[in-house]
Parts: structure tokens; sequence; C-alpha cells
């Protein structure tokens, strides 16, 4: 069952004071025993699955809140045929985001986007998810056909289906042994896909599968009709580049940073071991600054009013907001209370010595991460972030737009976007992963800058960047600002730029980049996975 989160109301700045703002909820039966020790495969499944162009313009009988009016409870069931549980979720006006023992669901009114690593099974969610886009969102569907074991399904506006090489595909499960198997467990659902393969054949590269605008169903098999495999186009080589801005609201535009070979020493901050040391040493560094102010900020009470002693009196009091949330100060400890001898132990807090979102919080903030988009531009940005054990870190965060937007207006409905971050630590299989959505535009900072900041994060050996932009409006005035990009994103500090291709998608314009150290020593890319 999920229950609310331990951040009362009454906190001045607490982020569930204000109304519209992004709010959290913890299942905290899903994060019992909750160990990463087996998790080996970093590399993510990212699967985007659209129902209508637009949120503000639903089609058949879907209602203004399209698929968040979906239960928690119903999107449990589904995500239980992925293999992953729900540990919490951070529900907005526009955005559900669902933190998982394996990744990140986010659900918008009119799209899905579910990313799950290790062994994880995605694509056996997929059925379900299409059947609960029509009969629980009211999406037009496809009726059931009970008698052949066809059941409801929504008929999808877009899909999208990607990920990276894997390093052991022979651990996988089901579709997912395979590129091969995966493109031909989407073709028997949906006709027109295409599929590609982006980098170095023998080197680091990507998959993508992805359809058309106005999705078509592939009908249900029958003798006299066979579904033919749809062919996955190899491109490892530079094409023309192409325009990129965003200026439109209506484009969609993704950025996807996938890390390999992290610094072994900087990945230390992703053990639960030296992340509880940190809190450690942040929070003793409180409690003594608070028992130094304690008697101070008593002030004098006076002789002559000893009735100023009831039990409803408070001295000296004075009004204070702090512009932040502060995990030291919303934990057990609070209410222990401390004195002016200094000497007498504290008690440190059991959250910040064990797996989950209180030391989650506390790497979020040390690691740089809480930096990428913060409350000083964004004030009302939430992170929902858990640290494993023995080790590993995810965190979804969700970013409304400054200032936010009319609610039913074009505009309203894009105002608010997200983040998921997602590190595998290990020296044997290091990988981190970072995806928004948030428009370059509307952060104020090039894309470059936000590569340069997650990279500087994690400190891989290499790495790889996909920016998948939907096509600008206006060529010749975006012709200019794409060239400066270009230029930018080739000068990553302390790396050098590989790879960079070029591709003109159906409606999208696919940037991928693969880049190592500049002193990189450690070898060819470990392939695990190779295409046939």
């Amino acid at each position: 069952m999920v229950g609310s989160v331990d951040i009362p109301k009454h906190y001045t700045e607490s982020p569930s004071s204000h109304i519209g703002t992004p709010h959290l909820t913890i299942n905290k039966e899903a994060t019992i025993d909750l160990d990463s020790s087996n998790a080996f495969e970093g590399p993510e499944k990212l699967l985007e699955v659209w129902f209508s162009a637009s949120a503000t313009d639903l089609p058949g009988q879907a209602g203004p809140l399209g698929l968040k009016a979906v239960s928690a409870e119903v999107w449990k069931e589904m995500l239980d045929l992925v293999n992953c549980k729900v540990l919490s979720v951070i529900e907005s006006e526009h955005v559900d985001a669902y933190l998982l023992s394996e990744s990140s669901f986010f659900v918008f009114p009119h799209k899905v986007v579910l990313k799950t690593c290790g062994t994880t099974t995605l694509l056996w969610g997929l059925p379900r998810l299409l059947e609960i886009a029509a009969l629980q969102a009211g999406f037009p569907h496809v009726a059931p056909q009970p008698s052949k074991g066809v059941t409801a399904a929504a008929t999808p506006y877009r899909v999208f289906y990607s990920r990276k090489n894997f390093l052991f595909p022979d651990q996988q499960r089901g579709p997912h042994r395979s590129w091969r198997d995966e493109v031909a467990y989407l073709d028997q659902r949906f006709q027109g896909g295409s599929a590609y393969m982006i980098g170095k054949m023998n080197g680091e590269h990507w998959y993508l599968y992805i359809t058309g605008p106005d999705t078509t169903l592939t009908p249900p098999p029958s003798p006299d009709r066979e579904i033919v495999e749809t062919e996955t186009k190899v491109m490892s080589y530079p094409q023309r580049l192409l325009p990129e801005t965003m200026t439109d609201e209506e484009e969609d535009e993704t950025l996807e940073i996938l890390m390999t070979d992290l610094d072994e020493k900087n990945a230390r901050q992703f053990y639960l071991e030296d992340a509880s040391a940190v809190a450690e040493g942040r929070f003793l560094q409180k409690a003594r600054e608070a028992r130094k102010n304690a008697i101070p900020a008593l002030g004098s009470i006076p002789e002559e009013h000893p009735e100023s002693l009831g039990g409803s009196t408070v001295l000296n009091t004075t009004t204070h907001t702090d512009s932040s949330f502060d995990v030291f100060e919303q934990t057990s400890s609070d209410h222990s209370g401390f004195n002016s001898d200094e000497d007498d132990p504290l008690t440190f807090p059991e959250e910040l010595t064990t797996e989950g979102h209180t030391l989650g919080t506390v790497v979020s903030e040390t690691c740089g991460l809480a930096d990428v988009y913060p409350t000083s531009k964004y004030p009302d940005a939430r992170i929902d972030a858990y640290l494993f054990t023995p080790c590993g870190f995810s965190a979804n965060g969700v970013i409304p737009a400054p200032g936010g937007a009319p609610v039913g207006t074009k505009k309203g409905s894009d105002a608010t976007h997200y983040f998921t971050v997602h590190v595998t630590p290990e020296p044997q299989c290091s990988y981190a992963s970072f995806e928004t959505n948030v428009p370059a535009h509307q952060c104020g900072r090039e894309t470059s800058d936000i590569v340069d900041h997650v990279v500087g994060i994690f400190k891989p050996g290499r790495f790889s960047v996909t920016l998948f932009e939907a096509k600008p409006t206006d060529d010749v005035a975006a012709a200019a600002k794409a060239a400066k990009k270009s230029k930018n994103m080739d000068a990553i500090k302390g790396y050098k730029r590989v790879d960079r291709i070029v591709h003109d998608l159906d409606g999208y314009d696919l940037v991928f980049r693969y880049y190592e150290k500049d002193d990189w020593k450690g070898g060819k890319p470990r392939l695990g996975e190779v295409m046939h």
C-alpha cells in the first residue's frame, strides 16, 4: 500500500504545502529487503508510447486526465509483468513520476515513458499497457477477440523503443535476448515500424525502433498472412547536419547520456557505506552547530514574569523560513533535543545508515545532481531519489516550468518535464544514465552545458549522447544555431568526440555522438552484444 511520505504539510517551505506542486508518496512495502547485489546490466530498455500528439486534445472517450486517470494499483499490476516494483511516486499536475526498483515510469495524459534495466522484461508489459489505455483511459482501440486470445488494445499515435547494446545479452529474458527478437515482438503488434542500429557495429552502438504518426496495430496472425520482419538499418556514417531548434511549444525533445567505465573512486559516492559516512559527517556538523546555538537562542527570561513559562508560551519567537528542504532537519532525531554539553553522545538516525530515500536525497545533493535544474530557477522542482544496498542509485525529477502556465492551454500541457538518473557503480559493469525532456531553451543553458555538468558528476571513461528532436518549423533560422550547437557539443571538456551520426527520421532529427576521455587507455568498448 502506498503511504504518504513523512513531510508534514505545515512546514513553510515543504513542497507538499503548496497547491499544485509535485507531491511524493512512498511504497514502503516495496522497499523492504531491496538489494542491488545481483544488478549487473546497467543499460536500460526504453519504451515511449504516445496515444495522442497533444495532452490537451485527447481522442475517443479519454477524459482530460487521460492516462493520468488510471490508478497506481492498475499500473503496478502492469509493472509486475515487467518484473519491477514501485518504490515511490511524485504526483504533479501534468505528469506522475514512478521511481521503480529497476529504473522509472512516467505517465502523462497522452503518453507513457517506461525505462527499465537489469533483466526486466519490459516488452512483456506492452500488451497490458495498450489494454489499460483502451479500457481504463478511454482511448480509441481495437475490440477484444476472446476466441482468438486477443485483448483490447488502444491504437497508439507513435511508438518509440530504444536501448544501448547490452553488456550481458545472454542473461536477458523473453524477447530481450537479441535486438532481432525485440523487433519481431514489436512487429507483431505494430505495422510500418522502422528499426535502426546507430553507431559502429564493432563499437558502441544504440538501437531504435520507431513507428510513424497514426500507428496501425498488426492484425492477429492467420494461416494466409505472414508477418514480414522489419529490417534493421545500420547508420554508422555521418550524414548532413540537420537544423536543430526548439521554439515551437508543441515540439518534443529528449536528451539521453549513457555513460560507462565510471571513475572507480568517484563512483564510491553511490555506495551505501560511503554515502552513510558523508551523511554522518553532515549530521554531526549540524548537530554541533545546533548545540552551540541552543542556549543563546532561548534569550533571557524576565524574572518578573514567571507566568510566561506556561506550557503554551513561546520565548523570543521569530519567523523563520528555509529556502530549501533539509533532510537532516527532518530525520527522527528532530525530537531528541540538544543540550549544551558537547561531550554527550549524539544519536545517529537509522535512516542515514540504511538504504532508502533519505540517503538517496543526500547523494542527489552532494553529487551535484540537484544542481542540474536548481530550485533557484525551478522553485517547484522535486527530486525523488533512492540509494540501494550495497550500492546503486536511482532518481526521478519532476520539473515544472518556471512560472507555470495556464491549465488547459497548449503551453500548460507541456509545462512540466522530467529527468531520470540510474547508476550501477560496480567497476566490472559500471554504468550511469541521464535522460531528460526539459527543453534546452527553457533551462537557459546550452545542451553542451547540461552534458558537461552530468559528465562531471559521474566521470565516465566514455559515453554516448543521443539528442532526439521534433523537426523545426523554420529551417533557415535554425541553421546557424545548429552549427553553433554542434561546435559546442564537440568540445566537452576532458573528452574527444569519436563519432557523430545525424539522421533524418519521420518527423524527428536524431543526433548520436560518442566520446572517450582525452587520456583514455581502457581499450575497446565491451560490446557484449554484436549486431549480425
